[in-house]
């Protein structure tokens, strides 16, 4: 058996582009969007004219028509100088329109897709309520049928984007006696829908990636705005969580990689007691504990996005080897990143509190890959569950 990790060069091709991009346009502005915690307003216009918008969508929807690993591999990128803004392409790109395009019919994707892809549409996607979290089922927001419309009422929380969305694709309940079978998705416009409410949530990490609170009061939408099967949303959730874990695998590595490379360069530079901090053991054991857990967690995310790319069926979900891959993938990345954030900080001493180095930035975002997407906690539950199911025969 062949194991070959490297890049193809279309691949390399992609990285660099994408990367002499975060370099010359978000870079310069970095700092200053995350003091003020502000959103760069042209960032999906800008990944438009860089063609990596809906990266797997088919050309008839203004996408590229390539795979996963190039969807990870642009987060990756992007990551190495925001971990936040990472999340927010992806919030937008995998978690909202990519599910909307496996499920949503060709007219409505024909019309809103291109749409996305150029830049037009910034997306959000809303599951997590108050208090539905890890137990997104017992979500409480409704849809109920009156005539030719549904009235929406109910909240979400902790949504990427919600300040700044264009279209939204949610999930409430059409039949709450059902329980999860009673769950249908629906898409809208929030800012011209009434009855939409959103406020921007202030979070010590993260920042410069709005997030919000939506309160549905009495919103109406029409009924064509329903995605899917009516109580059918479960299939529609699921077969988006799978694909949202693997590449948002790559907001956690492109910090990852950047904490590393900084540290690198700090430990030559910084002289104590007469030396370089990077003759000192103590030191070095940290950024050779820092360099095997980047690589590691390389492996596991970019091996589940390809493992991913060879399905034909790439739904994912309870009984699926892909469900316990992408769930391993996430969890084994989201805590290697805290780790190697906080060994950034050690080695920078003083400085690294400072908000001008931006390991302090890479620390404060990478907390959330042990809890955005599923906590770790529940990525445990799914790898354990589907390692114990009956029918499990695959290779380990």
């Amino acid at each position: 058996m062949a194991l070959d990790f490297t890049f193809t060069e279309e691949q390399k091709m992609l990285e660099e582009s994408v990367y002499r991009w975060v370099s010359d346009w978000l870079e310069p502005q970095m700092e200053e969007l995350y003091e003020k915690d502000e959103f760069p307003q042209d960032l999906f216009k800008e990944l438009g004219k860089l063609g990596v918008n809906g990266i797997v969508f088919d050309e008839r929807y203004g996408g590229s028509a390539l795979g996963y690993v190039e969807t990870l591999l642009v987060y990756e990128t992007i990551a190495r100088v925001s971990n936040a803004l990472s999340m927010t392409v992806g919030a937008s790109q995998t978690l909202c329109f990519d599910n909307f395009r496996k499920n949503a019919g060709e007219k409505e994707k024909l019309d809103i897709l291109p749409r996305a892809c150029g830049g037009e549409l910034i997306g959000c996607l809303g599951i997590t309520e108050p208090n539905a979290g890890s137990d997104a089922m017992s979500m409480t927001t409704r849809a109920v049928k009156k005539g030719d419309r549904y009235i929406i009422n109910g909240s979400k929380i902790f949504i990427t984007n919600a300040p700044v969305a264009d279209f939204m694709l949610f999930y409430a309940k059409t039949d709450p006696e059902k329980k999860a079978h009673g769950m249908s998705a629906f898409w809208f416009y929030p800012k011209t829908t009434k009855g939409f409410i959103v406020e921007k949530i202030k979070k010590w990490g993260m920042k410069s990636s709005p997030t919000g609170l939506i309160t549905f009061e009495d919103m109406e939408i029409p009924e064509g705005n329903l995605v899917g099967e009516y109580n059918n949303g479960v299939a529609v959730l699921t077969s988006g969580l799978c694909t949202e874990r693997i590449t948002l695998c790559g907001c956690t590595l492109g910090s990852q990689r950047s904490c590393l490379e900084l540290s690198l360069k700090y430990a030559k530079e910084r002289v104590q007691f007469g030396k370089p901090i990077a003759s000192f053991q103590l030191i070095q054991a940290k950024l050779a504990d820092m360099y095997c857990d980047y690589k590691a967690s390389k492996w596991m995310a970019y091996s589940a996005a390809s493992y991913c790319d060879s399905l034909k069926d790439k739904r994912g979900g309870k009984g699926t080897d892909l469900d316990r891959i992408s769930a391993a993938a996430l969890l084994f990345c989201g805590e290697k990143g805290t780790k190697i954030a906080l060994d950034a900080i050690q080695i920078h001493g003083g400085y690294g509190f400072c908000t001008e180095y931006a390991v302090s930035r890479h620390l404060l975002d990478q907390k959330v890959w042990e809890i955005g997407a599923g906590t770790s906690e529940v990525r445990r539950m799914i790898i354990a569950r589907e390692l114990l199911r009956d029918d499990f025969r695959s290779g380990i």
